[in-house]
Order: C-alpha cells, then structure tokens, then sequence
C-alpha cells in the first residue's frame, strides 16, 4: 500500500478494529471466498496455504495480509489458518476501504500533460478566516500531494499571496518547500528555474493583463527569493551557483525596478539580503579555517564560536597497523577516496589500502568509498586506521583509546553544581547554533548524496555521548563508597540544573549515563544515596520512558517555552522514521506529502533556538 497517500493511511488507520481468536488452527478465510477485510498481526502468527501446495509461507507480527482481495476485487488467493493460539489481528473491513479511497479521490486534482499526472492536489479544509465583512466563512485549500519539481515550484509561485495582512500565512506554506527543495530540486536546478520564471511572460491577454500578470510573477518569485535567502543564511556563502544567482537575480530587479515603480518597495530588502550575504561571505572570521583534530580553533574561546563549513580543512592523524601514523590535511567534508589519495602521498603508495573506523572497544567498520565527512563521525576515542585489506583483522586499538584511569573526583567535588550546569549549557547553546537544519535533512536522507558536511551536528551528537560517558567514567573510577554517594549527588544536581536551564540534551546524557548498567550495578552505593536524591532520580527516569512514543518527555517539551535545546537523538529518531517509513518518489513524483505540510519545519529545533541574551539563571531546589 505505499501507493496510497498519507492522508488515506490516516483515515484507515480510524477506523480499525481489533479482532482475536483463542484457538490455533483457526481458519480466519478459505481460499476462493469473496474477499471482504484486510488484517494485520497483532500478535501471534499464521500460516499461508494454497490448494495442492499447503502451508506456503508463515506470518508474524507487524505482517499483513488480504490487502489484494480488497485492492484488486479479487477472490481470496490464500487460506489462511492461526499458527497458534491467543492471536490478535487489527481489521479494515473492505466497505470502509473503499468509502476512504471514493472519498479522498473525490477531494484530488489531478494535472496532466503527455497523459501523465504532473501535479497532484488535495482539498483541504483552511479553517476559518474573517472576510472583510467580519463574517467568518469556512474557507477551502488545496495542498500539494505529489509532483514533478518543476511543476511543485511552479504551483506555489502562483499560489503567494503578495497582500502585507497574508505574509505569516504565505511564509507557512513556503517553508517546506524552501527547505526541502534540497532533496529533489538541488540549487543547480532551482536557480536557473526562478530566473526563467521572473522573466517569464504571457503569450495571451490584454496588454494591461500581460503587463499585470509579469508585474505580480515578478513580486512572487522576489518573495520567493527572499525566503530562500533568510531560510538559508549563511549555507549559500558554500554554493556558487546560489551565490552567483543572487548577484544576477538583484540585477535584474534593480534594472527592472527603474522602469516598475512596483518593485521598488522589495528592492530595498532584496538589496540588504545579497550585500549581507556577499559581505559576510568575505568577513575574517568566515574565510577558510584550518582545524585541528579535535575540531578546536586556537582562538575557540576569544571570540564566538562559528560554524564549520565544508571547505573547512582538518589535520588529523591516520594510524596504521604498527600503530605509527601520518598526519594529512584535507577539507572536513572530504570523501574517504580523498583521505584515501592524501594518506597515498604520505606513504608514498595506495595500492589496496582501507580506512577503518576502530572504536576504543576494538570494534572495526570499513569506510565505503563515497562516505563523507568521516572525521567528525568518529567514536569518542575512535581512530582511523588506513592499512591493506589483509591486514584488517589484525588491527588493534591504540593504548590511549583506553580512556582514563584516574578520575578527577578530588578537583570535580569542589565546583558547584549549578555553575558547572551553566557553563555547559553555554558551551552546547554555542555547538547547537552552529547547526543549521540542513544538516538534519543531510543526515537523514544521507550526507553521501549531497556531499555536503554535518560537522556541527556530528560534533552535537558527540557532545552527548562524551557527557554520558564522562558522568560512567568518573563514576567507576572512583574506588571510595564515599566518594561515589557524593558524585552520584552531584551529578544529580546538574541533571536538575541542566533541566532548569532548558537544556534538554546534556540533562537526558547525565541521566543515561547514571542508568548505564555499569552504574546501575552499584548497588551499595545507590542504597547510601540519600532518599531526597533518589525520589529526584526517579522522576528524570521517568521523563526517558520511551512508552508510547516518549509521551512523557513530549509533554514535557510542549510546557517549555523557547529557547530550549532539545534530546537530539530522539528528534533524529523522528526525522528517520518519517524517512524510512515514506518514499521520496513515487512513480517519478516526488512524494512531497512527507515533506509537508508543516511535518519537516515542525520537527527541526528551530523554535529551540531562539535568542537567549539576558537570561537569568533560574532558582533551583537543590
């Protein structure tokens, strides 16, 4: 059923209805009957048997069957009997299937050219809008479904509304579009279609029709444009099509701004989007940086931090298997066929060499050739290793992948709490506005096929990861009881400061790292630790139940009020769900309902990151 739309997959998913059976052997169908319901398995199994065949295959749970006797109007083509008892099945009987699908049919527009559907359109309820009468009339929209990208651009150009009181409105619908055009219509294709667009104009009419139609087309596409721009940002410094479509773009405005007094009012701000652009483009702290292997800049903590770009190099090491190494300098979102040809040089031979990624447990994984932006996506403690593929099985980790083996309880115990929960919190807001959301489409859909970086998320991801490892490590390190109650205390207060701060990301770490089972097992230490402590220990448990789809931290986020910095990893949890479960094409359509409306824009943190200037810190109970 990955033909059928999202919206008929939620009206079916209404109208399920749940069905057991106790005894196994059970026939649910015979094969021939009239087919009148689709199942699946809830719990339990079946098996599949056809005349003169018997049992040919065995369904489980998450299976489905049926679907074709309802899809096709065809007899059952399969008996089908409970493998065992105690089975559970979610129904949709074949009346309701086919009143959905007559339904939304009814609600679809369908543009066609060469007998082929080029653009296809839902109708949906707008909700209601006060006309200028002060009546409220229901009003109706039409929301794109599915489309070619030349058509998708097309629709919503001429769907804009230039009117001041409707901009919010307008900005809503663009949005996804602007955003995740990347996936389907990469700059490449996209500039040169906005310029043929604006000067695009109309062969029938009157000549005040032409001139008004060109006049309007013109207003979109600048509209247009200036989202594009602000949505962006400084991404477009990257691209030279984007930033030599920008020049040329204000060109033409201006040039036709002399003669159509209209486009003057669009200038002024087009104008301060490409100089703002061009200019940061050249700024001193934007120009190319060369970074060290820890991804630190000499000067990180004098001056703002700014986000790594792909044109960005690294020097980084790259070990072979006697453990000596050679540094090579290539950009971060270099491929590991580059890493490969810039390790050659220095050995002066590449003939059959790997990249392997060792983590510090001695797990090894072989880097494909046309992954991106390796270094950044290490392990912490992780190494690479560039040796021929014979040698692969004798590599081992490096002495200093082991990690530490002193803590540093006696300096860790004398800073406070809350001081400690601010500054890293400070130090995750700069790593977390250094991420753009492009990078999550990049890592969702694979970086491979944009070839562009995700550093700043990558180093995000890891920042979680090194704080949960970092509150296991000290933990275990520590060989007093004492001691250990003490760091369990303090590592559950900046979980509650963390929490105060809205920093969602580091407080989840430091609470998954005191549930790691290597802590967790410390049982006598967890029985010294003070009641009070405990009772605040289970209420941050509670809020990680991932029952019904992590209900309880959503709640939680939806009572905050941005800036927040949100759990990263189950906000990619969601993005590859809504991509793996969704295809980006369907029959040479892009499937632009898992785009929108509103799903990709609402997910992506960008409420999250809203300025935080004069934030006071906030009282704490502990």
């Amino acid at each position: 059923l990955s033909h059928l739309s999202t919206t008929v997959k939620r009206e079916l998913a209404g109208v399920l209805i749940f069905e057991s059976h106790a005894k196994g052997g059970t026939v649910l169908f015979n094969q021939g009957e009239e087919g009148t319901s689709w199942y699946i398995i809830l719990k339990g199994s079946v098996n599949v048997v056809i005349y003169g065949k018997g049992v040919v295959c065995t369904l489980h749970e998450g299976d489905d069957f049926g679907k074709l006797a309802l899809v096709n109007d065809a007899p059952r083509a399969a008996s089908i009997v409970l493998r065992e008892d105690n089975c559970h099945f979610l129904r949709v009987d074949k009346e309701d299937f086919n009143r959905i699908l007559r339904d939304v049919e009814a609600n679809t527009v369908r543009l066609k050219e060469h007998d082929q559907d080029v653009l296809v359109l839902e109708k949906v309820p707008a909700g209601n809008r006060a006309s200028n009468q002060g009546n409220s009339q229901p009003q109706q929209k039409y929301t794109v479904m599915s489309g070619t990208p030349e058509k998708i651009l097309e629709h919503f150009l001429e769907t804009i509304r230039l009117e001041p009181a409707l901009n919010e409105a307008t900005e809503s619908v663009l949005n996804d579009f602007v955003m995740m055009h990347c996936v389907f219509m990469p700059n490449t294709q996209l500039c040169p279609a906005l310029m043929a667009h604006y000067h695009a104009q109309p062969s029938q009419g009157t000549e005040q029709e032409k001139m008004d139609y060109a006049l309007n087309n013109k207003r979109r596409v600048i509209r247009l444009v200036l989202q594009w721009a602000a949505m962006y940002g400084d991404v477009l410094q990257e691209d030279d099509v984007a930033m030599a479509f920008l020049e040329e773009f204000y060109v033409s405005v201006s040039d036709d701004a002399r003669m159509i007094a209209a486009l003057k009012e669009q200038l002024p701000e087009l104008e301060k989007t490409v100089k703002q652009i061009s200019e940061d483009a050249k700024a001193p702290q934007k120009k190319h940086k060369v970074l060290l292997q820890q991804f630190n800049t000499g000067d990180e903590r004098a001056q703002k931090r700014q986000p790594i770009r792909g044109s960005d190099e690294v020097l980084f090491k790259v070990y072979c298997m006697d453990h000596t190494y050679t540094t090579i300098r290539v950009p971060v979102a270099a491929s590991v066929k580059e890493v490969l040809s810039a390790v050659a040089d220095k050995l002066g031979s590449g003939e059959g060499l790997i990249i392997v990624k060792m983590s510090s447990g001695g797990e090894k994984v072989v880097l494909k050739p046309n992954d991106v932006s390796v270094f950044t996506t290490l392990t912490i403690n992780g190494r690479l290793f560039a040796c021929p593929r014979e040698q692969f099985d004798s590599l081992t980790p490096l002495p200093e992948q082991e990690g530490p083996t002193v803590g540093t309880v006696g300096t860790f115990e004398l800073m406070s709490s809350k001081d400690l929960a601010y500054q890293m919190t400070i130090y995750d807001w700069e790593l977390f506005n250094c991420v753009h959301e492009l990078e999550l489409i990049y890592h969702t859909f694979g970086r491979h096929h944009f070839k562009k970086t995700t550093a700043n998320l990558d180093l995000f991801l890891r920042r979680f990861n090194e704080i949960q490892f970092w509150v296991v490590t000290e933990i275990c390190l520590c060989s007093q009881p004492s001691k250990r109650v003490q760091l369990l205390k303090k590592f559950i207060k900046i979980a509650a400061h963390c929490k105060e701060y809205k920093n969602l990301n580091s407080f989840f770490a430091i609470v998954m790292g005191l549930s790691n089972v290597a802590v967790s097992r410390l049982a006598l230490t967890w029985e010294k630790l003070p009641s009070k402590f405990k009772k605040f220990y289970a209420e941050f448990e509670s809020l990680m139940d991932p029952s019904r789809n992590h209900r309880a931290y959503r709640l939680t986020v939806a009572k905050l009020d941005p800036p927040l910095i949100p759990f990263m990893p189950l906000l990619i949890k969601d993005m590859t769900f809504t991509h793996e479960g969704n295809k980006t094409f369907i029959d040479s359509l892009v499937n632009f309902e898992k785009m929108g409306p509103g799903w990709w824009t609402s997910t992506m943190p960008t409420p999250a990151r809203e300025k935080q200037e004069g934030k006071e810190r906030p009282a704490s109970s502990l």
